[in-house]
């Protein structure tokens, strides 16, 4: 399922949504103007190895938050913006920017942390913004479960658009990640890294976002007399 759009609208600009997306877009194109030899010191030093990873080390502590603003290729950098784009507007609006600043960095590093642990002997570089984007995802579950998701589903080869709850759209997609994680588990390498994907950091990351919600989510304003038109 691929999502176009959703149907709430921000009645702000998300600032800092689209500053996150600008950096993520701006580094990629640093990354693709190295050599090979260039992005391959780049993403083993600022890229996470969970085989390096010691809260000890400062440099295992900087690459928790700099691999999750570096990404392997334009497939994985637009996939990553486009749903930031269409999810992360809502809950930086409720969140208020700030507050969203540090609740996409604590879910990233909570994806990071997971990843490590699931596969504790990986010496393969992970990078992506996937697991802070899946707290946005796990946030917006628990705060607009009743919006609906404009979905693209290819029948037999043919675009078929549907209108799809959020909290189906990304209770689908959960279990997806959570039934390929576990699979993952037999896989010598552990974690996702076998099939090239980090199951185990998008599951953290959904976990840390619907369990840290609550604690950057600023309330809902009641709707009084004054806030409404009079036809």
């Amino acid at each position: 399922m691929l999502p176009i759009r959703d149907t709430i609208r921000a009645r702000r600009f998300p600032y800092l949504n689209i500053t996150l997306i600008l950096v993520n877009v701006l580094l990629f194109l640093f990354e693709a103007s190295l050599g090979q030899a260039g992005l391959q010191s780049l993403l083993g030093r600022y890229g996470l190895v969970p085989a390096r990873m010691s809260l000890t080390d400062p440099q295992s502590l900087t690459a928790l938050f700099s691999s999750m603003f570096l990404h392997g290729s334009w497939f994985h950098l637009i996939s990553n913006m486009w749903t930031l784009y269409i999810f992360g507007d809502n809950v930086e609006e409720r969140m208020g920017s700030g507050r969203y600043l540090v609740f996409y960095l604590l879910a990233g590093v909570i994806a990071g942390l997971t990843h490590v642990y699931f596969a504790a002997d990986s010496r393969l570089p992970t990078i992506g913004a996937s697991g802070a984007i899946a707290g946005v995802l796990g946030a917006y579950f628990v705060l607009f479960p009743r919006g609906r998701v404009l979905t693209l589903i290819p029948v037999f080869f043919l675009p078929w658009f549907v209108e799809v709850p959020a909290f189906v759209f990304l209770g689908v997609w959960f279990f997806s990640q959570l039934s390929s994680g576990l699979l993952s588990l037999g896989n010598l390498s552990g974690g996702g890294a076998f099939s090239g994907i980090a199951w185990w950091a998008h599951i953290g990351g959904f976990v840390a976002g619907l369990f840290f919600v609550h604690m950057f989510a600023r309330r809902q304003r009641p709707v009084w007399r004054q806030d409404v038109y009079r036809l």
